[in-house]
């Protein structure tokens, strides 16, 4: 059963605008998680983005939800891959921040 990781991130963009950077930036988070990926697949619906990804043997699911005010990602981790919920809850946290900082 996979482990759920949910990190809410604060921003004063607006839905539209936070939606915007994170189409145009969810590539560069990947390349920042560090992990292997070795299969990705993302849509779009309407303000969710579901994802799935192949990293370390496992299989790893989640959704992005993007708000006026905040957005909440999760990430649905495999039982192997428990052990680096916090570090990849640390590392999504900050690359979602950089993403959202106004520029």
């Amino acid at each position: 059963m996979p482990r759920p990781v949910v990190i809410d991130i604060a921003h004063e963009l607006g839905r539209a605008e936070a939606q915007r950077r994170f189409k145009n930036g969810f590539a560069r988070i990947r390349d920042q998680l560090g992990v292997g990926m070795v299969a990705f697949e993302e849509r779009w619906e309407g303000e969710r983005l579901h994802f799935s990804a192949g990293a370390l043997g496992q299989s790893v699911a989640g959704r992005v939800d993007v708000m006026e005010r905040s957005v909440r990602i999760e990430l649905d981790l495999p039982w192997a891959l428990a052990a680096l919920a916090q570090t990849l809850q640390r590392r999504v946290r900050n690359a979602g921040t950089l993403l959202l900082k106004d520029k």
